[in-house]
């Protein structure tokens, strides 16, 4: 099994790029993202790889960082989603903002990338979002709180108050950030306007 490939950058094509190691030509599929990132043909490039084996083929998926290989297993994990959907994934949003648009339960952030519909946004959201936040660095009071928002369980004042910033033209997802992180400042005890105008601090910074 291929894990990290080291060599010369041969030559590109559409979605993949042709890795020269020591005389032997290796196929390796990228995201987007990831062919904008690597050199021009004749430097020398560094992938990590994900091989996938199968009965008739053996095709290789590289990328330029171990996490983002991490997050092209984890999307393949989701109802639907194919190597195919996790590259386009990959290519619309770096790791850590897709990290946190799962984190966040940001469907509309997903949803952005061609060929993901609103259902397979709605199943990457759901079905990892108890793996997003070890790839995150969103604080996990945060999650909680939008989770709790989301699902109209938080506190009055604190759904107010998000619904408050929604209303401005913020996303769900930010507005619930906000409002956690004044939450946390202002203290249980915070009513609603207090917590918009400690929520529109956050959002300025």
């Amino acid at each position: 099994m291929i894990g990290k490939l080291k060599g010369i950058l041969d030559s590109y094509g559409e979605d993949f790029v042709v890795i020269d190691v020591n005389g032997v030509g290796y196929v390796v599929h990228c995201s987007a993202r990831t062919l904008q990132a690597l050199p021009a043909p004749g430097e020398p490039v560094t992938l990590a790889i994900e091989t996938h084996v199968r009965e008739d083929q053996i095709r290789l998926f590289g990328f330029t960082a171990d996490v983002e290989r991490e997050w092209f297993r984890l999307l393949q994990t989701v109802q639907g989603v194919g190597t195919k959907v996790a590259l386009a994934v990959l290519g619309t949003l770096k790791p850590a903002d897709l990290a946190t648009a799962v984190a966040m339960r940001d469907k509309a952030a997903i949803a952005r990338t061609p060929g993901v519909g609103p259902k397979v946004a709605e199943r990457i959201v759901t079905e990892l979002k108890d793996k997003a936040p070890a790839y995150t660095d969103v604080d996990p009071a945060v999650v909680r709180l939008s989770g709790a928002v989301d699902e109209r369980r938080a506190p009055a004042p604190v759904a107010d108050a998000v619904s408050a910033l929604v209303n401005l033209g913020y996303g769900q997802p930010q507005a619930a950030a906000a409002v956690a992180a004044a939450a946390r400042t202002a203290g249980e005890s915070a009513d609603t306007r207090q917590l918009i105008r400690l929520g529109l601090k956050e959002l300025s910074k």
